[in-house]
């Protein structure tokens, strides 16, 4: 075997070289693919995307590097920023209403990854109180985590999100806040956003949760509304630290809320920063 290996590397003695110069082409190919975008977003102003490499790279690549569909989801995304305002504006993480909604943990990314490599989050859609907690806020929140999710982790979320939806405690109060507006406006930010929805779980579902659910689908597209599954309890997601809420080894729902909520405060510049990339909107 090792006679074998030292003839391989005998007879081919450029492999290294060959395997560092096609990774050096494909480096160049995607800088002069990210100057494109800047470019194009220079010729148009009115869209005020966030020109840095890193930000215009991950548009890329969750578009296979495709240039004409980067900008496409670049003008989709910033024109969702700025029409959606009741959700990207007044980031503060230290409002009463979005701390509230912080330490109760509605939005709870998963350490790691699953089996496929993939992220992990977990939505719980019953743990706020409707008497209290506005669904636009609670999405605003969510959000807010969401976008520092993908500044943190950009290599697990460009191979895509897997959302697990506990709707453990669920009331006709939490069914009531989602008008058909409302939930039109949350699967298209689904869309909107750079990073791909890979599986939807629905889980701890109530009898009747079909009824709720079909309102959802009328507004997915058919290849979001192929990812969407329904179970009784657990989960059919593997991934090593799933919270001990849901059959796991990782950290509890209350856990991943403290760290999250932590993290959330010490990056209050981020949300002011982000703030300022939203399209122009005509009124």
């Amino acid at each position: 075997m090792c006679s074998h290996d030292n003839d391989i590397v005998a007879d081919y003695p450029d492999l290294d070289s060959t395997f560092e110069n096609e990774q050096e082409l494909i480096l160049k190919k995607e800088q002069l693919q990210v100057q494109e975008l800047r470019d194009w977003l220079d010729a148009n102003p009115n869209i005020n995307g966030c020109k840095a490499y890193a930000n215009l790279h991950f548009f890329l690549r969750t578009c296979k590097f495709d240039v004409d569909r980067a900008k496409k989801k670049l003008k989709t995304f910033y024109q969702m920023r700025a029409e959606r305002t009741e959700w990207f504006e007044n980031c503060d993480p230290m409002l009463p209403e979005i701390q509230e909604l912080l330490a109760l943990g509605v939005f709870l990314p998963v350490d790691g990854v699953d089996e496929q490599q993939r992220k992990v989050v977990i939505i719980r859609t019953a743990a706020h109180d409707p008497k209290r907690h506005t669904q636009n806020n609670v999405f605003k929140t969510s959000k807010m985590i969401l976008d520092l999710l993908l500044k943190f982790e950009p290599d697990n979320c460009a191979r895509g999100i897997v959302a697990i939806m506990d709707m453990q405690g669920v009331q006709l109060g939490h069914a009531l806040q989602l008008n058909p507006k409302l939930i039109k406006r949350s699967v298209e930010s689904w869309t909107a956003y750079p990073c791909q929805p890979k599986l939807l779980e629905f889980t701890n579902t109530p009898r009747h949760v079909n009824i709720f659910l079909n309102t959802f689908r009328v507004f997915m597209t058919p290849k979001i509304r192929s990812r969407v599954a329904v179970r009784r309890e657990g989960t059919m997601v593997k991934c090593m630290q799933l919270p001990k809420d849901l059959g796991g080894q990782g950290p509890s729902y209350k856990e991943l809320a403290i760290k999250w909520k932590q993290l959330v405060e010490q990056h209050a510049d981020f949300y002011l920063e982000q703030g300022k990339y939203k399209s122009i909107v005509k009124r």
